[in-house]
């Protein structure tokens, strides 16, 4: 673990810091090895319910990938084939929260957008810049904003490649909340605690689902949300919520 990633556990929640303010938390591929393995600790807890994903300092969440890092790569295919910081969020099984501090930009919103739940600082920034020097994200930009944000507003943040106001940001559904910086932090943690204190399997579920719901056709994806249900009915933790409901107090889940 690269001192640029700070992971950090504080009972149910988890915090990945990306720790290298002075040049905007920009991603090497060192940072990009370790935030997979905190995603790998992540998914291996049945302590950690909730993740919490932002960036040192208050100028960026992050700037995206190390531009002068690039062209370490060897050959484009080695580039291709990189361990890519955005599939890894993507990759996480607990809900993630991405508190967005400052500028999110090209990788930096990719991986803003990789987290089921965004709040920004009210001085935040988003952008997808990579056309400004030759080429497109490679994350998820497209996909991640068209559904995010619609076509016409996507194809405005790429084609052009200038930033949007976290105000805007929040207009078009990008961002759940926008909060003062020093709020930020604060209102994250809040979400994640609320989240880690409802049955962690069935939160994990209905992250399946959302993605399902994304990419499936309608019927499909109601019939596949029915199986998860169902899956989650026969955990012991749903027939905690049920005993629990009918004794009229606190549920305790266990991820069982």
């Amino acid at each position: 673990m690269t001192e640029e990633i700070i992971f950090e556990v504080d009972g149910a929640i988890a915090t990945i810091t990306l720790n290298r303010p002075a040049k905007l938390n920009a991603v090497t591929p060192e940072m990009a090895e370790a935030i997979v393995a905190a995603v790998e600790e992540c998914n291996d807890s049945d302590t950690i319910r909730c993740v919490i994903l932002t960036g040192a300092g208050t100028r960026a969440f992050c700037a995206g990938s190390d531009i002068r890092e690039l062209d370490t790569y060897e050959t484009p295919w080695q580039f291709r084939n990189r361990e890519d910081y955005c599939d890894a969020i993507h990759a996480l099984l607990k809900p993630t929260i991405a508190a967005v501090n400052g500028y999110a930009f090209g990788g930096g919103l990719e991986t803003a957008m990789a987290c089921d739940i965004r709040i920004a600082s009210s001085n935040a920034q988003f952008a997808a810049p990579e056309i400004k020097l030759g080429w497109i994200g490679g994350g998820g930009m497209a996909a991640g904003l068209a559904h995010s944000i619609g076509p016409s507003n996507a194809a405005l943040m790429i084609m052009t490649g200038d930033p949007v106001s976290a105000d805007k940001a929040q207009q078009w559904g990008l961002v759940s909340d926008v909060v003062s910086s020093e709020d930020l932090l604060p209102r994250a943690r809040a979400i994640a605690e609320t989240i880690a204190s409802r049955a962690p399997i069935a939160a994990e579920t209905a992250k399946l689902n959302l993605k399902a719901a994304a990419s499936m056709p309608h019927e499909k994806a109601v019939e596949y949300e029915r199986d998860l249900q169902t899956i989650c009915f026969a955990t012991a933790d749903a027939q905690e919520g049920r005993q629990a409901f009918k004794e009229k107090r606190p549920p305790v889940f266990r991820r069982r």
